[in-house]
């Protein structure tokens, strides 16, 4: 329930940025009269989740203060920072740390370690810069509490298991830490599980006996378990060995933008018997088809031979030049773009395939996402919006804005309470 959302910076000053983004959305698109305030209204009342964001990544360069406004659409601004989230009704963010998936050595677990620290300092600085607006949060109640208070919140969660290596005990490490769920892998197989975008072995083995293992260890300490970037067998198994309900925290469905990203029917519906969630993600390209752009492709496959991994770049100023460099190519080689119709189509379609309980919302900004109509956190009233449009009640739309989320996430703290139960009467 949506208590103090509207005093963060006064209810005025929000509804008159919202109403901005408004106005140039219906110049494409024709509404029903008085559906966009009703919308601003809504959009204000719920508490509203987003499952995933690259930020942190913005946050650890030098220079760059979350806590400052930075124009959208402008290169090196990013999509999320603390007066941004305000401006587009944005409650709770899970901040990402990602490490790219490297070689499969004490080394390389190392350096992810390092990076995934590097990150996770970021976020507790911003906490402490900014106690007053945001909080730090490990569980649903303590988010709902920062809510009353009036502050906005920062879940933690790790995309890619690649920094646990093959040692279980960093899983209660992280638990420590903060981090409230692991997405398995990313987009190559690890010592966890196979990735769904690595078919350098083209057997998909699914989960690793390590694996098996962190998945119990997930369940025994309330750490929620992500699907999103895995391979289907991978999915099979965890949905099979878990005692908890799974997330996708950032994926969309394959049977309408046919990408190995995507979850297919059979996956969807395994995850929502299981009672969890789908978190539609608005990468563009796991939205809607991209056409083949040879010379894009091209020009990538140059840069990653260029600078290599990104998780080996230890000079900030080779990072920042790298990230200069990526955005010139998509300048120049756009792409043509979903947009946010087609974004609710995927909503759309996991509703009625498995129900509205199954269903969320988790951007990938800073990462990839964005679509046309959403192209930061400020523009995400327009979600809200196309729902109405197409007939979403205030309780469906509430589910989708985080209700099924936070529903998962006790869930999943209930079978640890469990576990941990039976462990102690064993």
């Amino acid at each position: 329930m949506r208590i103090n959302k509207g005093s963060i910076w006064g209810l005025g000053l929000t509804l008159v940025v919202m109403i901005t983004v408004f106005a140039c959305q219906t110049q494409r698109d024709e509404t029903t009269p008085g559906l966009e305030e009703r919308a601003l209204e809504l959009h204000q009342k719920i508490f509203t989740v987003d499952t995933h964001c690259d930020t942190p990544g913005n946050m650890a360069r030098e220079g760059w203060d979350f806590g400052e406004f930075h124009p959208p659409g402008q290169r090196g601004s990013g999509q999320i920072d603390l007066p941004r989230m305000k401006q587009g009704g944005l409650d709770a963010e899970f901040f990402a740390l990602y490490t790219a998936q490297g070689p499969l050595t004490e080394e390389g677990y190392a350096r992810a370690r390092e990076r995934a620290d590097q990150l996770l300092r970021a976020i507790y600085r911003l906490a402490e810069k900014y106690p007053d607006q945001i909080g730090l949060a490990t569980s649903p109640d303590q988010a709902l509490e920062l809510n009353t208070q009036g502050k906005l919140v920062a879940f933690i969660g790790m995309e890619n298991g690649y920094p646990l290596g093959r040692d279980l005990e960093m899983v209660a490490k992280y638990y420590q830490k903060g981090v409230r769920y692991i997405t398995l892998c990313h987009s190559a197989d690890n010592d966890i599980c196979d990735s769904s975008t690595d078919r350098n072995d083209p057997q998909d083995k699914g989960l690793s006996e390590f694996g098996q293992q962190v998945v119990a260890e997930c369940n025994r300490l309330g750490m929620m378990i992500d699907v999103s970037h895995a391979s289907d067998q991978t999915i099979r198994d965890v949905l099979k060995l878990s005692q908890a309900p799974v997330i996708a925290s950032h994926s969309s469905v394959r049977t309408l933008c046919d990408h190995p990203r995507n979850l297919s029917d059979e996956l969807i519906k395994g995850i929502a018997a299981k009672g969890g969630v789908v978190q539609i993600c608005l990468v563009s390209s796991f939205v809607k088809k991209v056409p083949p752009n040879p010379e894009r492709d091209q020009a990538l496959a140059a840069l990653a031979q260029k600078y290599g991994r990104w998780n080996e770049i230890k000079d900030e100023a080779t990072r920042e030049k790298l990230r200069q460099e990526y955005e010139m190519i998509r300048e120049k080689y756009p792409s043509p773009r979903a947009t946010v119709k087609d974004l609710v189509d995927h909503i759309d379609y996991v509703v009625k395939l498995v129900g509205i309980d199954y269903v969320g919302i988790g951007t990938d900004f800073d990462g990839g996402g964005g679509v046309e109509g959403c192209n930061d956190v400020t523009e995400l009233p327009n979600l809200t919006l196309e729902l109405l449009r197409r007939g979403y009640n205030e309780e469906q739309i509430a589910k989708i804005w985080g209700g099924n989320l936070l529903r998962v996430f006790r869930q999943v703290e209930q079978v640890a309470r469990q576990i941990q139960a039976q462990e102690k009467h064993s």
